[in-house]
């Protein structure tokens, strides 16, 4: 009953480093999988060489976990590798979504004047949040080249992962009064349907990118390390 009991409290050194580490990171669920699992593999590659001849223990792998480091200096170029990794997933998110206002705006200009005049002005305010959206593309897109295969050539500056997250911001900020203007505009054409339908859709956008922008805020304002 007591060797039980021990079995059952026995803690794996590498699964409990891994854990501890995996708690500290902020990133894409995918990368922090991916990266941690590579950690959980090496740690066991080094605790078998540390035990040769014999099944790794508890002190080989505590051993190994010593020489891979503790997590207070393995976290920071973890961090550093999975912001990099999700200012790029932002940045791509913005490319994809952003642009796709155009033919929202379309929607709305198809569907003709009224008496109550909003169309137009929506129409004249849809374009400007359009531009707002295009230009944060834009320098969404230039994000995803400087730390593409121009990265192999080029240091990525240190903030460029806090600049794509307000980029990111301002995109979702572009599409959500977009959103409300469509929803809004509506109420006013004739093309009711269209219009709510369109409004619907940059909503499902724009929770896409504001999610995505967060998640860079939170892992920019991390410590991290070239």
């Amino acid at each position: 009953m007591s060797g039980r009991s021990q079995d059952t409290a026995r803690v794996d050194p590498i699964e409990a480093h891994v854990a501890e580490l995996a708690a500290v990171l902020r990133g894409t669920d995918r990368a922090k999988t991916r990266m941690l699992a590579e950690l959980r593999e090496g740690l066991l590659d080094a605790a078998a060489e540390l035990a040769p001849g014999r099944e790794p223990d508890d002190e080989a792998a505590r051993e190994a976990v010593r020489q891979f480091g503790s997590v207070a200096e393995l976290a920071p170029g973890f961090q550093h590798e999975l912001t990099l990794v999700q200012a790029r997933h932002t940045s791509g998110r913005i490319v994809l979504l952003a642009p796709l206002l155009l033919p929202c705006w379309y929607v709305l200009a198809a569907a003709g004047p009224t008496a109550h005049g909003l169309p137009y002005a929506a129409q004249v305010l849809l374009a400007h949040l359009g531009g707002t959206a295009a230009a944060a593309a834009l320098a969404a897109a230039a994000y995803l080249a400087a730390t593409g295969p121009l990265a192999r050539r080029l240091a990525t500056p240190a903030r460029l992962p806090a600049v794509v997250a307000w980029t990111g911001t301002t995109a979702a900020v572009a599409l959500a009064l977009s959103a409300f203007t469509l929803t809004l505009a509506s109420l006013l054409t004739a093309s009711r349907p269209l219009c709510a339908l369109a409004g619907a859709v940059v909503i499902v956008f724009h929770a896409k990118v504001a999610a995505s922008a967060r998640a860079c805020r939170e892992c920019a304002r991390l410590p991290a390390t070239a």
